[in-house]
């Protein structure tokens, strides 16, 4: 299990991350967390078992992967990591293939943003 997430590559750009050294066109902003860090990414991991054609792969108490399929039947990987501070989650979303996605990566991680945020 990694320490850190996977970084985006610069080319393809199907690829979106929370990570410092994310390219700009790739980044996104962690997900903000309140209350206890566990909990959160918790009920982060369930938002996630819950989301359509996507199997969790690994989750521990701070880290997640899952394979996600897209209604074109492309697999992206979504890896997230609870900060050790415990106030942000780090996020990716990448395609596995593919030059281009058409923004489904980083569609899928405001979805979930907006999810884990609502609730």
């Amino acid at each position: 299990m990694p320490e850190q997430l996977t970084p985006c590559p610069f080319f393809p750009f199907g690829c979106v991350s929370s990570l410092n050294d994310a390219w700009s066109l790739h980044r996104v902003k962690p997900f903000a967390v309140s209350g206890d860090p566990l909990a959160a990414f918790a009920r982060l991991k369930d938002l996630v078992s819950r989301m359509a054609r996507t199997v969790i792969i690994t989750a521990t108490d701070d880290y997640l992967h899952a394979v996600c399929r897209t209604r074109r039947g492309y697999i992206d990987d979504l890896e997230c990591r609870l900060c050790p501070t415990g106030r942000m989650i780090h996020v990716r979303s990448a395609s596995r293939a593919g030059i281009y996605d058409f923004c489904v990566n980083r569609k899928r991680v405001e979805r979930l943003r907006r999810q884990f945020q609502s609730e």
